[in-house]
């Protein structure tokens, strides 16, 4: 699914690049999000503060291969979407850059 960006995303990381984490690893949940970003937890992998699904955590390990970055985009941009979760995508920007964005700064395209 192709999606438009209408509300540029800079990304709470913004200068901060993550590495692809293996299924396996250990995360360390501090807590649950607000209400504004239900089922994600304020965690650290492998030293690096960042935000996990809970959908990808069992026991304090990771459930399948995780990466965190989040995608700068600016409206107008296009995505290709590989997957939703939690009112967050993960897709592909037009230059091969895989991260996640908002799903409320996207709206499809036909």
């Amino acid at each position: 699914m192709k999606v438009k960006v209408i509300k540029k995303h800079p990304s709470e990381w913004e200068h901060q690049q993550f590495p692809a984490f293996p299924k396996g690893t250990a995360v360390k949940m501090a807590k649950a999000e607000d209400a504004q970003f239900k089922s994600w937890y304020a965690s650290e992998i492998e030293g690096r503060e960042t935000f996990v699904p809970e959908s990808f955590i069992c026991g304090g390990i990771l459930t399948r291969d995780y990466n965190p970055t989040e995608l700068i985009q600016e409206a107008g941009d296009i995505l290709e979407v590989r997957e939703v979760v939690n009112a967050w995508l993960i897709a592909t920007n037009e230059n091969g850059v895989t991260g996640w964005i908002p799903a409320e700064a996207v709206v499809s395209v036909i």
